[in-house]
């Protein structure tokens, strides 16, 4: 029924706050509510209408001039665009939006965007949406001469360090407990000559490799979390749960489990594939190499995310990449690795042997690489 409402929506009049001749794009204080059984939207009136947990309102939105407001919204208060989900308020604080951003991914009605504010719970306050007054040209210019300025959404880094912090001990806990177990794993020298059979991966699967897996899978998914957030979002992600992009700690979390299940589930889909190609005596080889190698090198992951909360609001652009070829450079080196080992097991120039490694290792990394680095 709402998408009626769309289509047979009315043109509110424009607010009378003052502002700049040449600022086009502006919100009003002529709000509208939706009642049930009607084909248009009604006018808000704030003392009448205070059970309604969405407020909606007709905008025109000019692309070349930016559309910033500014608000004070409740936990989880949401903004939509055309039906679209373009904001949730993690925590009850003032917020600002530019509704240009998000353009690219919201088509017009008619020349119009329906702005609506919804609340699971309460009813918004729709009083607090203000038009950020546009600067003069001339202080635009003076001030965006000198320094590339981009209109990015102010991300909580709270949650990065405190994330941070956890992974630092968790390795300190894991030496501590473990210590030969961290040497076999973090020794340069172990890693560059020793053979698999004599290190801790030669036992069968123990508590301690569970929980070193489960540091890595913490720290990749940390770095994949502040790629996401810088690029504002992720589309696997967004489709399966529709949260705030402020929301950092439930991706992280969601990326932990997914990256912990998939280096779990890689060991049956070789052993599936092994079987396949009759190659089942290298399976254990390449699986060893393969936890071996991505757990050294996940050693490194915190570094790129303490670059990452120094240089991210200065450099953006460099940061994110750095941080996508962190992770590419960890996913190719892992391969080659594997591919070095089995090599010397048997020769990968086999077209039998090479076709197994093709598809047990080449085209899951380009999967991976699309889902995490490619995305946007």
């Amino acid at each position: 029924m709402l998408w009626l409402v769309l289509v047979t929506g009315v043109a509110a009049p424009l607010q009378a706050q003052v502002l700049p001749l040449d600022q086009k794009n502006t919100i009003n204080d002529n709000w509208l509510v939706y009642e049930p059984g009607a084909t248009q939207l009604s006018p808000y009136i704030a003392d009448l209408h205070t059970d309604y947990n969405a407020v909606h309102q007709w905008v025109s939105i000019t692309p070349a001039q930016p559309f910033a407001i500014s608000f004070t919204a409740k936990k989880e208060q949401c903004v939509y665009l055309n039906n679209q989900l373009i904001f949730v308020a993690d925590s009850a604080l003032n917020y600002s939006l530019d509704l240009t951003a998000y353009l690219n991914r919201v088509k017009p009605v008619e020349g119009r965007y329906l702005l609506t504010v919804w609340h699971p719970y309460q009813h918004p306050d729709v009083s607090t949406f203000k038009n950020k007054v546009q600067e003069q040209e001339n202080q635009q210019q003076s001030v965006q001469r000198p320094f590339s300025v981009m209109v990015r959404e102010i991300v909580n880094q709270n949650v990065f360090i405190l994330f941070l912090l956890l992974i630092g001990l968790l390795y300190g806990a894991l030496k501590a407990s473990f210590p030969s177990d961290f040497n076999d794993i973090f020794s340069l020298g172990s890693f560059s000559h020793s053979s698999i059979e004599q290190g801790f991966l030669s036992k069968p699967i123990t508590w301690s490799v569970i929980l070193f897996i489960l540091t890595f899978s913490l720290s990749l998914a940390l770095l994949i979390g502040a790629i996401h957030t810088n690029v504002q979002h992720f589309v696997l992600f967004n489709r399966l749960f529709p949260v705030s992009e402020a929301d950092i700690t439930t991706k992280i979390l969601f990326y932990s489990v997914a990256i912990f299940l998939f280096i779990l589930i890689k060991y049956l889909f070789l052993r599936i594939m092994g079987f396949i190609f009759g190659l089942e005596q290298l399976v254990l080889l390449q699986y060893r190499e393969f936890l071996r190698t991505i757990l050294f090198w996940g050693m490194l992951l915190p570094v790129i995310m303490l670059l990452y909360l120094s240089f991210n609001i200065t450099q953006p652009e460099t940061v994110l990449l750095i941080s996508n070829l962190a992770v590419t450079l960890l996913l190719i080196f892992t391969i080659i690795r594997i591919f070095t080992t089995v090599n010397k097991k048997a020769s990968v120039l086999n077209l039998h042997l090479f076709s197994y490694l093709c598809a047990t290792e080449v085209i899951p990394l380009a999967i991976i690489l699309k889902l995490i680095v490619f995305n946007y």
